[in-house]
């Protein structure tokens, strides 16, 4: 299944945000998603490593929370730059309809 089906939301990969995002808050998202990343790899090794597993599912939680939170970060970005934008731009229509999707999408996760 691709991602396209998976969020059931065409993607644009053409499109570019209304805002570009300063390099201030580009950094915090890169480096809080290199912190996930590096929390991912701990888990594997504490799989390798046969811990208990209440222990791993612990930092399963913890990754899981903190990918919500860099999706809500993104979410609230793209509310008050690219909809807001197209909302001015009389454009608003489509735009909120693809918002409710993500809200919709990533609710459920």
């Amino acid at each position: 299944m691709d991602k396209e089906q998976l969020l059931n939301i065409p993607l644009h990969p053409e499109k570019s945000p209304a805002l570009i995002r300063r390099d201030e808050e580009k950094m915090k998202l890169i480096n809080r998603l290199k912190r996930i990343e590096g929390q991912v790899r701990g888990i594997q090794r504490m799989i390798e490593d046969d811990r208990y597993c209440v222990d791993v599912l612990v930092q399963v939680s913890a990754v899981s929370a903190a990918l919500k939170k860099v999706g809500y970060t993104l979410l609230e970005d793209h509310t008050r730059g690219c909809v807001s934008q197209a909302v001015t731009k009389g454009e608003g229509d489509e735009a909120i309809e693809e918002l409710m999707k993500v809200i919709q999408q990533f609710s459920k996760s």
